[in-house]
């Protein structure tokens, strides 16, 4: 019944906004290939017309696996065999493989501790429990409900479509600038991951944060000096079907169809920064397989077309769940950025945010190199300073990627500072070392 409204009320929404002006009139209108998003996409999607969430497998063969690797290039070898690494505690490592994962692992000698199918993991599929949480409909929903709340600073749009033709939606929050320039950017970006739906609640609550404190003076600054996007869902597909049944389905990648009965390309890994190599499966069942070349995936070239459209855009957040880091770049290298000037307000930028979350601030390929990474590409090509976090919980005992409603409320409110403070910095991303510029910590209610 939730999903039923939620859907209802995102395509009642939708099809107001239409016939009031179009706010859902595309800002980046599909993607390189031509495809097109915006309005009309989201309706068909929403009414069904375009898509519907199939099963992806006929049974599914994947475990929770703890494994014994002692170092960096072990697990980054463990990744690269298929496994996908989601919690580190010294030489022990959870995450999910599948049955032909496990059979390289222990032909490389990689020794498996316990396994647990997913299948025996049985959190409800966003259950009254759970319901402070947004499916797709209700995303679309309270993006709408957003803009119409901040008339005159909030305008929403699509920067393209889904494997199954979804929109990816976003919204725009900024006043007009004055001398008709483009103003300074920042951009926050949520779910490329399906199953780390908290990565969706905080950009998306963040969104709504903003445009309910637009008169404070320091967000009224912001909002008359910056633009600010919010793109709170990249993989739509995925997510859906990851709630679609009476229970989580632990969904990473999108839909996409394989060809060889598999589904899915892992969308973080699909970006053009050292694409296939270390810490990115070439296996179609992985779940981190990169898929058949870089940007092959509409949805990361939707994310491309988006970033290449804006070169006022200076300074990215990508959420993940979970692990409470906040990661820069590299991922894809094992060595740190090569502009020291860079490298130092990267630091600053993630110790400064880890102060206000109580995150581990760390360059990302400390963990293991993983190729392919968005914030990797964002500052490769486009020198665009991009973040990564890790988002509550710090494992998988505390519930991983389906912490419950509990989880929402608290990290949200312990991101919104350090998304302000990233915010403010988008004139000149290089002030962050500056520590003597930078205000004191403090807590944003919400």
């Amino acid at each position: 019944m939730k999903r039923a409204l939620g859907l209802a009320l995102a395509a009642a929404a939708l099809a107001a906004s239409a016939s009031a002006g179009g706010l859902w009139d595309a800002l980046f209108d599909g993607d390189s290939d031509g495809s097109s998003g915006g309005f009309s996409a989201a309706v068909a999607a929403l009414t069904g017309e375009a898509a519907s969430v199939k099963p992806v497998r006929k049974a599914d063969d994947r475990y929770w696996v703890t494994v014994r690797i002692d170092g960096k290039s072990a697990r980054t070898r463990a990744a690269s065999l298929g496994l996908s690494i989601e919690s580190v505690e010294g030489s022990l490592v959870g995450g999910v493989a599948d049955l032909s994962t496990l059979k390289r692992l222990k032909d490389a000698g990689i020794e498996v501790q316990s396994r647990r199918a997913l299948s025996g993991f049985r959190p409800e599929d966003f259950p009254p429990a759970d319901g402070i949480y947004h499916n797709y409909g209700e995303i679309v929903s309270e993006l709408q409900s957003i803009s119409s709340a901040g008339s005159g600073f909030v305008s929403a749009f699509s920067i393209g479509t889904s494997v199954q033709g979804r929109a990816i939606p976003g919204l725009r929050l900024g006043y007009p600038s004055r001398d008709g320039r483009a103003k300074p950017a920042a951009a926050f970006l949520g779910a490329h991951h399906a199953r780390e739906h908290l990565s969706t609640e905080v950009p998306l609550l963040l969104a709504r944060w903003i445009a309910e404190h637009a008169r404070e003076a320091r967000v009224k600054r912001l909002l008359e000096t910056r633009d600010i996007y919010i793109l709170p869902v990249i993989n739509p597909d995925g997510v859906e079907y990851d709630i679609a049944t009476g229970n989580y389905r632990w969904q990473r990648k999108n839909l996409k169809d394989n060809g060889d009965g598999s589904v899915g390309v892992d969308l973080n890994r699909n970006y053009d920064f050292r694409f296939g190599g270390e810490g990115a499966s070439d296996y179609p069942g992985s779940d981190t397989y990169h898929g058949p070349s870089a940007f092959s995936e509409p949805e990361t070239r939707a994310v491309r077309s988006f970033v290449e459209a804006l070169p006022n855009l200076k300074l990215m957040v990508s959420y993940h769940t979970f692990s409470e880091l906040v990661m820069y770049p590299w991922g894809g290298a094992d060595e740190p950025i090569s502009d020291g000037r860079a490298l130092a307000a990267f630091k600053a930028m993630a110790e400064r945010a880890a102060q206000w979350t109580g995150y581990r601030a760390m360059q990302s390929s400390e963990l293991y190199v993983a190729t392919g990474d968005t914030c990797d590409w964002a500052w490769a090509a486009k020198g665009i300073f991009c973040l990564t976090f890790e988002l509550t919980p710090k494992s998988q005992g505390q519930g991983g990627f389906y912490p419950g409603s509990g989880a929402v409320g608290p990290t949200v409110q312990k991101n919104i500072e350090p998304a302000l403070y990233l915010i403010d910095l988008a004139d000149d991303p290089y002030r962050a070392a500056n520590a003597t510029a930078m205000a004191a910590p403090k807590e944003a209610g919400i």
